[in-house]
């Protein structure tokens, strides 16, 4: 038997970073997100003998091990092992040899959460291969835990949910780790017209987001009024974009989408440049009436709201730049898991 799943990575449309503790512990955050077909996908192969196999087919890299309970976690496939650790530690599932391999349709570092959505996706192929009773609350808080707290890498809570849940969803954050996922019943048409005019283009950078991400937290901590209150008026953002999608006011978009970009610039260090500031210009100048960097900053996907056929010009102008406009299409499943 083989064990397969794959999860949505998403576009995150407003309040990004009010996910992210001390600020959502503190003063509630919320962010509204959509998922899109690009994937994070993962493969178990039970063997018949002693050993792991963990292969990250995207990144070339494989290493294989005799079985234990506990692999090292020490900067090589981490996400891979920290997840297998973790059902180790929690379900003790008495396997002894399989192959794990992973692969993820956008790079590391590019702003889709593709961290997150590959943990939640090999969370999914070990569960469907134990049987494992676990919602979907449960999973994408499980991998939440996996990825903050026992590999101790900073980053916020959407993507976790997101990948888990899928579609548009409006979600909400506070203290004592409590996430409420609220699905939005956005007509059909919109989410066509939305589609239609967001263009999703690859900076052909990728950053490390747990710097920028560790920044923001400190400027929480600090109590730097200027971070806090950027953050404050991104969860206005996120209000302001659910009711816009949800009333079909989409022209309105755009301006939204600049709202919340010039309020991120404000949130911490580093998650602006002067080249994504010429990239973001030069849409605009071409048509583009709003935008944002996805993610927590420094590099990766930017997406651009461009109403009526102004997309074609924003595109030809964003050629220039050296990076590349991804298709995509929203889609309103979550992780999925089966058995071949």
């Amino acid at each position: 038997m083989i064990y397969r799943s794959k999860a949505p990575l998403r576009i995150g449309l407003a309040g990004g970073g009010t996910d992210v503790s001390p600020y959502s512990d503190l003063y509630g955050g919320a962010i509204l997100n959509a998922t899109v077909s690009l994937y994070a996908s993962a493969t178990i192969e039970p063997l018949h003998e002693n050993r792991i196999i963990l292969e990250a087919i995207d990144h070339k890299l494989a290493h294989t091990f005799d079985w234990t309970e506990s692999l090292p976690v020490d900067g090589k496939l981490d996400l891979l092992k920290g997840v297998y650790n973790r059902v180790q530690k929690e379900f003790k599932p008495g396997i002894h040899g399989f192959k794990l391999a992973t692969f993820v349709d956008a790079p590391a570092g590019s702003g889709l959460g593709t961290s997150s959505t590959l943990v939640v996706a090999i969370v999914g192929a070990f569960s469907e291969m134990l049987r494992l009773p676990l919602g979907e609350y449960d999973i994408a808080h499980l991998a939440y835990e996996i990825e903050r707290k026992d590999l101790k890498m900073a980053g916020g809570k959407q993507d976790q949910y997101a990948a888990t849940f899928g579609g548009v969803n409006y979600m909400e954050f506070y203290g004592d780790e409590k996430v409420i996922v609220n699905p939005l019943r956005v007509k059909q048409q919109y989410l066509f017209e939305l589609e239609n005019n967001l263009v999703l283009y690859y900076t052909a950078t990728s950053r490390e987001s747990a710097r920028i991400i560790e920044k923001q937290s400190k400027n929480v901590l600090d109590k730097k009024d200027e971070s806090i209150e950027a953050m404050h008026q991104l969860k206005l953002q996120s209000q302001m974009m659910k009711e816009a999608l949800l009333k079909g006011r989409l022209n309105e978009i755009g301006e939204i989408l600049d709202f919340g970009f010039r309020q991120k610039r404000q949130m911490a260090e580093g998650i602006s440049n002067e080249k994504m500031e010429e990239i973001y210009n030069a849409a605009r100048k071409a048509g583009a009436t709003g935008g944002k960097i996805s993610g927590a900053g420094g590099g990766g996907f930017m997406i651009f709201y461009c109403p009526g056929n102004s997309k074609y010009p924003v595109i030809e102008v964003l050629k220039k730049f050296g990076g590349q406009c991804k298709p995509y299409q929203f889609v309103d499943h979550g992780l999925t898991t089966w058995t071949v």
